[in-house]
């Protein structure tokens, strides 16, 4: 695909992820909006407005002035306390409230991306995450938010017992974002040794094989062609793959088959999670 034809595949899996995300949401009553979701600390209603905070700033809404409580568990750093303020501040708004906002911001959101000419997939913008912000190119910016609705749809679905979009659009480029990830993993966090391969075998929706090869530098690469002897083999199903990497999940959690070195396997597992 072209540059610009990759940024709209973006902004259509944006699309369709945040407009399930609605579509869930809107018939649901008050108590519904407070149940718990794997995002540490969040709730249904505090994922949303997370979504709404991020999309908002994003179009240039100034973020909201708010001091937060002193006995949240879960705030436990500056990006954490970033996010933190937004959602808290809407922790008071009614369901019809938070539905009606979330509409709105989508349809704002959408009418920017479609009406969008002063950015070429290659133009640098701010990315707003709080110590985090840096300038990223737009078409990176546009995979980066797929990747974070997508992972909240699938907070607020696991939440309401409704599976669901495993295989979309979204949940590809999501997928194609944590393979990115994987060296990252292995070679940084897990310190797997210099000469190394770890095999990654993920079956379901979204099925692949990949390899991830330490170099003698100590760095990680991601590899298509599949050693016949890794030093491990981790196989798993595309959700709980998802979950891992997005620190849904806690190693011991998982159902994960493993063969060869199972030290290197768990400190891979454990070192997982690349979301912040």
């Amino acid at each position: 695909m072209t540059d610009k034809q990759t940024v709209q595949a973006y902004a259509d899996a944006w699309t369709q992820s945040i407009e399930a995300i609605s579509e869930l949401v809107a018939p649901l009553p008050e108590g519904a909006w407070n149940r718990p979701t794997e995002c540490p600390g969040w709730s249904v209603r505090d994922v949303v407005s997370h979504i709404i905070a991020m999309e908002s700033e994003l179009l240039g809404d100034p973020r909201p002035i708010h001091t937060l409580p002193r006995d949240l568990r879960h705030v436990v750093d500056e990006f954490s306390r970033y996010c933190e303020v937004p959602v808290d501040k809407r922790r008071c708004h009614t369901a019809v409230e938070m539905a009606s906002e979330l509409e709105y911001t989508i349809i704002r959101r959408s009418r920017a991306l479609r009406n969008n000419t002063r950015y070429e997939p290659l133009d640098e913008i701010r990315w707003p995450m709080g110590p985090y912000s840096r300038d990223v190119a737009y078409h990176q910016l546009l995979r980066t938010r797929v990747f974070d609705v997508w992972t909240h749809e699938q907070d607020i679905r696991r939440a309401l017992g409704r599976p669901g979009d495993l295989d979309s659009a979204a949940a590809a480029v999501t997928r194609d974002y944590l393979v990115e990830m994987l060296p990252r993993a292995v070679a940084k966090l897990a310190g797997a040794p210099a000469g190394s391969t770890a095999v990654f075998d993920v079956h379901g929706e979204q099925e692949f094989m990949r390899s991830v090869h330490v170099d003698a530098d100590g760095r990680g690469r991601v590899d298509g062609q599949v050693l016949l002897a890794p030093s491990v083999l981790i196989s798993t199903d595309w959700e709980t793959f998802a979950r891992l990497a997005c620190g849904r999940l806690a190693a011991h959690q998982a159902e994960v088959k493993i063969e060869g070195d199972e030290e290197l396997a768990s400190r891979i597992l454990e070192n997982f999670a690349v979301t912040p």
